[in-house]
């Protein structure tokens, strides 16, 4: 599965494999990509905006000076014809740096940034990343480890519900068969006896 995200000179592509996933970015900067595995994907985001700044201050500068221009011609009656040049320029401007604006969810992970456009496809790439990331920590840290130390399984499986991977319920359940198979492995081999 692969899901292409494009904004102005951004071009974002995300590849879906059974195991991890391919981030591929380009943009006026460059280009890259990174493989990841979906248990490393966070879920905390953040939001960075890029725009023209330069765009935006000309746009609010030449509107400054169209006000200047015109209230100088209404000031000394002079005619307004073609005065009102500069605020339009300027009003221009800042529409265009608005609407060119590109927002994005950022993921902050160890090997680098996961930047995910704010578009028509934002929603579905997280939630298929986040739904492959709690099957992924599931399918690795979902069952009962009879090798492990009690206090490891319980752990393990309260922080599989700070991940969103567990409900309370089912961890508790987890829980529950770790403290009884625990307590069957201590009773099948009693430790030494004192003479």
């Amino acid at each position: 599965m692969k899901i292409v995200q494009k904004k102005r000179s951004n071009k974002h592509t995300f590849s879906f494999y059974d195991d991890y996933f391919n981030f591929a970015y380009e943009d006026k900067s460059g280009s890259g990509d990174t493989d990841m595995s979906y248990a490393d994907f966070p879920q905390k985001s953040s939001v960075q905006i890029e725009q023209n700044q330069w765009l935006r201050n000309v746009g609010f500068l030449w509107m400054a000076l169209g006000t200047f221009i015109l209230g100088h011609a209404v000031f000394t009656g002079a005619t307004l014809s073609g005065k009102g040049f500069w605020i339009l320029m300027g009003v221009a401007c800042v529409i265009w740096a608005h609407f060119s604006k590109v927002k994005y969810s950022v993921f902050r992970v160890g090997c680098g940034n996961i930047f995910v456009i704010q578009d028509k496809n934002h929603d579905e790439i997280v939630k298929e990343l986040n739904n492959r990331r709690k099957a992924q920590l599931l399918k690795w840290h979902g069952d009962v480890n009879p090798e492990n130390e009690l206090e490891n399984e319980i752990t393990k499986f309260k922080w599989l519900v700070e991940q969103g991977v567990l409900t309370k319920e089912e961890s508790e359940k987890k829980i529950a068969q770790a403290e009884l198979l625990h307590n069957k492995v201590s009773i099948d081999s009693p430790g030494q006896r004192l003479n």
